[in-house]
């Protein structure tokens, strides 16, 4: 098989490994090394002069020994394998970069032979790499679950990121859909890197030249849609990963079914890329905006809203609070606004204090006012001529299509969006799955 015809079905392969984000890391080209690693973007992202930069995300190989009913390469599928040699990956990262095609690499793997043994072909990768080839640009690496401690120490010392793939948001779905993994395999490697970036920190603070652990730190990957674990528990178990680890990102991969199983939603299904960017915005609220997963979801009400984004639906059933006065407000609660985002939060905070602020000035600072307007007011005053009722609000906060519903059938919207009726089962073999809490994946 030709290194073409490799590289045709290792990159196929590997576009279900999400991985849109910034790198996270700066490392500036040292005399006699190729590339550099900027911290404003990879993977079709913009930096601060406009190029566009990308990475080169591929699979060292999809042989696998495991059976994950979802994935694409499970041992028992019948799809074509192959597998790059160390050296034949580094000649092409390499000749990708001088072509200018690619800033960077993402590199994934099935599991061949072993963990072990997949964990070492990624290292000799990445050492011909950053040690003959001195490639200094960004690398992202999928860390093998169930590898040795010394061989993950290894690899997080030769890449910029490390991930570890939570894939299911339950112990109970991997028990059903990937029985080769359990939830001490998955967490144990996660909790190893988020203890050796955290020791890396305290050594570089002692010696300047220390060797850099993994200096983009860590994140994973869940599948949603796969299983019928509630937003609730997603959110839930994102909120103690970012907590109990120190993750950078949790990224949200909508399930695309490629596979015939009773437990998987059947093919042809549409993956749920609106929930999966619901997921994304509840995600930012955790991260930026000072939000709890309790806040957002509850038994009661266990998924998002897909009329309206999770910061309009908190905000929709909690008018007791609203509206606020953009003049007085603390900036934590300015936060909590619909339409008013971390960047203009800080700057009404700052301009209010040279004087008063209208609904003009908070235009021009940067405030959504088409959704801000029903939860805000200048000096006491509304906005001019809105008039404000939960039936109005709800309704021009909600997207296009939720509109298009109110006005066929308004008696089957609310304004509280949580009291909705709840969607059917999503596939057929929900009831296997039971209802266990995400966060017993972190006990």
């Amino acid at each position: 098989m030709t290194t073409l015809e490799k590289l045709t079905i290792l990159t196929d392969a590997a576009k279900y490994d999400a991985a849109c984000t910034s790198s996270g890391s700066s490392r500036t080209a040292a005399p006699g090394s190729l590339g550099s690693a900027v911290s404003c973007g990879i993977c079709h992202s913009f930096a601060a002069d406009g190029r566009c930069i990308s990475l080169l995300k591929v699979l060292y190989t999809n042989c696998c020994i495991y059976n994950c009913q979802y994935c694409v390469n499970r041992v028992s599928r019948d799809t074509p394998r192959a597998s790059f040699t160390p050296r034949e990956l580094a000649d092409l990262t390499i000749g990708f970069y001088r072509r200018n095609y690619i800033e960077g690499l993402f590199l994934s793997s099935g599991v061949l032979r072993s963990p072990d043994y997949t964990c070492e072909q990624l290292i000799r990768t990445l050492e011909l790499l950053r040690n003959e080839y001195r490639f200094g640009g960004y690398i992202h690496v999928k860390a093998i679950p169930g590898a040795d401690r010394a061989l993950i120490a290894r690899l997080g010392l030769l890449a910029d990121r490390m991930s570890v793939n939570i894939e299911l948001p339950s112990q109970e779905g991997l028990r059903l859909l990937a029985p080769d993994k359990s939830k001490n395999s998955i967490l144990r490697p996660m909790g190893f890197i988020s203890e050796k970036i955290e020791e890396n920190t305290h050594d570089l603070a002692v010696y300047r030249h220390a060797p850099r652990f993994a200096p983009a730190g860590q994140s994973t990957q869940m599948i949603i849609g796969a299983t019928p674990d509630s937003d609730q528990k997603i959110i839930s178990l994102a909120e103690g990963l970012y907590q109990r680890y120190g993750l950078k990102r949790v990224f949200y991969s909508a399930y695309m079914a490629v596979t015939e199983n009773a437990l998987l939603p059947p093919l042809g299904t549409k993956p749920p890329l609106l929930r999966e960017h619901r997921l994304y915005q509840a995600d930012w609220l955790l991260r930026f905006y000072g939000f709890r997963a309790d806040e957002l979801l509850d038994e009661a009400h266990p998924n998002l809203n897909p009329l309206v984004d999770p910061k309009c639906g908190w905000a929709l059933r909690h008018m007791e609070l609203f509206p606020v006065d953009a003049n007085r407000a603390e900036y934590a609660m300015l936060l909590r606004v619909p339409g008013v985002g971390v960047r203009s939060a800080r700057r009404i905070v700052t301009a209010r204090r040279a004087g008063p602020l209208d609904f003009t000035a908070l235009k021009k600072l940067g405030v959504v006012l088409k959704r801000a307007q029903y939860f805000l007011t200048c000096s006491g005053k509304m906005m001019p001529g809105l008039r404000v009722t939960p039936e109005n609000a709800f309704r021009a906060l909600a997207e296009p299509s939720g509109l298009a519903l109110a006005e066929e059938a308004p008696e089957q919207l609310s304004f509280f969006p949580q009291e909705a009726e709840k969607p059917a089962l999503p596939h057929p073999g929900k009831e296997a799955f039971g209802h266990e809490s995400p966060l017993s994946l972190l006990a």
